[in-house]
């Protein structure tokens, strides 16, 4: 359990005094950055620049050590914590917090006896796919090689095998995190077993996570890739791919994307400024079989582009395509209990050919398999009765105006009730996290928020405040 001693607390939302600050960059030097560092503005810049956030202190972590006195140093003065390796899913302003950039530790090792990785608080997943190939074995990484791994697994991690797999955070082993008191602790399933059960799911609230160790599985090669369809076949397409997916083993992951990206330079020239749909696949299991189970998608309909073949699991990024360099973007969800005949009607009312949508992304994620069972470590990944995950990327809102009510809330009717954390990002957001949980999920992460951080430190994120009341024990 978490140390009982206690702090000073200044009041809230007092900047830290200048000496104290100055003392800080004495103890760390240039690792301290202020908004007038030249350097200042490099370290901050993620990829979704969405929130143009501005902390009053960035710490640039090398190692551990430095991670703890950050950690120490935003709790004697009060200042609220943020951590940020790739920056994929901002969801909290950082204005007069504290920024933990962990994007230089980026160590990664591979244990092809054990099938284990360790991957470093800045790794991301390209690094890890790629040591774990030369021995046969992937991660359950999403569908951005560029994405980081602690970020994304303490989401869940819903990846590009999740229905034969599962979640990421399922296959977490050990993960070793600074939590608010400032200590290093280990967490597993029979050590501080709660904030083990907590971290896997439960975001970036209970400390700064600094490695992960989590399980590979025996995947060399997937047949996989993407079949785009023009948009006027749209209905056509998600329908099929409906009916398709009903019948599929727990080998094949699929997904099917309406797009409407920007007529930008980055932006392949055939999907620019118009409608497209992207039926992506990703079969863990001989391509023979694969090229079988595809075929339907390719007969019944003709695709302008098949991208679709025998792959090396380190062309995984191939699937998806998504963009590698920065982007701005607001990003929603919804998981959907299943996704019948009206529900896929109602889906192309809203965004399909002819629909006033200026979503830039409609994300359809067939789920089921193994995401929808338990795993063998219980964690705070809920979603387990989910058929399908529905999220959306859309471009902010002009200056002085909102943005449009969400699709995602005109879909409720067929949802689960719950939106998926991962697939929550930018201004606003942080207001739906109790809804990427259920109850009781949510009741405990509270409690164990408020045993691991009782004065909510660690909150420039998908924020759990702690729960009043005495903190649970393990």
């Amino acid at each position: 359990m978490p140390s009982t001693r206690e702090h000073y607390r200044p009041p809230e939302g007092a900047a830290p005094p200048q000496e104290a600050v100055a003392g800080l960059v004495a103890r760390l030097g240039g690792q301290v950055l202020r908004p007038r560092d030249r350097a200042y503005d490099a370290e901050l810049a993620g990829y979704n620049r969405i929130s143009g956030h501005r902390p009053a202190l960035i710490v640039v972590a090398l190692r551990d050590e430095h991670i703890r006195v950050a950690v120490d140093f935003a709790r004697a003065w009060g200042m609220p914590v943020g951590v940020q390796a790739t920056g994929h899913g901002p969801a909290a302003d950082t204005a007069g917090g504290l920024l933990i950039s962990t994007r230089h530790m980026r160590s990664v090792s591979i244990d092809p006896v054990s099938r284990t990785a360790r991957a470093a608080a800045g790794a991301q997943w390209h690094q890890v796919i790629a040591s774990a190939a030369h021995h046969g074995l992937a991660p359950l990484n999403g569908s951005s090689p560029t994405a980081g791994v602690v970020g994304y697994t303490l989401g869940g991690g819903l990846g590009l095998m999740v229905r034969k797999y599962g979640y990421a955070a399922d296959h977490v082993r050990s993960i070793e995190v600074v939590t608010a008191d400032g200590e290093h602790r280990t967490a597993t399933p029979t050590q501080d077993a709660g904030l083990f059960w907590a971290l896997r799911g439960g975001k970036g609230n209970f400390g700064a996570v600094t490695a992960l160790e989590f399980g590979l599985v025996p995947v060399p090669r997937l047949y996989g890739g993407g079949l785009f369809y023009p948009g006027e076949l749209a209905a056509e397409a998600v329908h099929l791919w409906r009916e398709w997916t009903g019948e599929l083993p727990e080998e094949m992951t699929s997904s099917l994307a309406l797009l409407r990206l920007p007529d930008v330079p980055g932006t392949p020239e055939p999907l620019r400024a118009r409608l497209t749909v992207h039926i992506r696949v990703a079969y863990a299991g001989p391509p023979r079989e694969g090229a079988q189970l595809v075929a339907p998608l390719r007969t019944a309909l003709t695709p302008m582009l098949d991208t679709v073949a025998d792959i090396p699991y380190t062309a995984v990024g191939d699937i998806h395509m998504d963009p590698e360099g920065p982007q701005e973007y607001h990003q929603n969800s919804l998981m959907l209990a299943d996704l019948g005949h009206e529900a896929t009607q109602r889906l192309l009312a809203l965004a399909g050919s002819g629909a006033a949508c200026d979503d830039y992304v409609v994300e359809l994620r067939h789920l089921g398999g193994a995401a929808g069972r338990a795993p063998a470590q219980p964690n705070a990944v809920d979603h387990r009765d989910a058929g399908f995950a529905l999220t959306t990327i859309s471009p902010p809102a002009p200056p002085g105006a909102t943005r449009p009510e969400p699709l995602t809330d005109a879909m409720a009717p067929w949802g689960t009730g719950l939106k998926y954390a991962n697939f929550l990002a930018g201004p606003g957001t942080a207001d739906c996290v109790p809804a990427a949980y259920d109850s009781a999920t949510y009741a405990r992460l509270a409690q164990l928020k408020a045993a691991y951080d009782p004065h909510n430190v660690f909150r420039l994120n998908h924020n759990i405040p702690p729960a009043p009341g005495p903190a649970p024990s393990e």
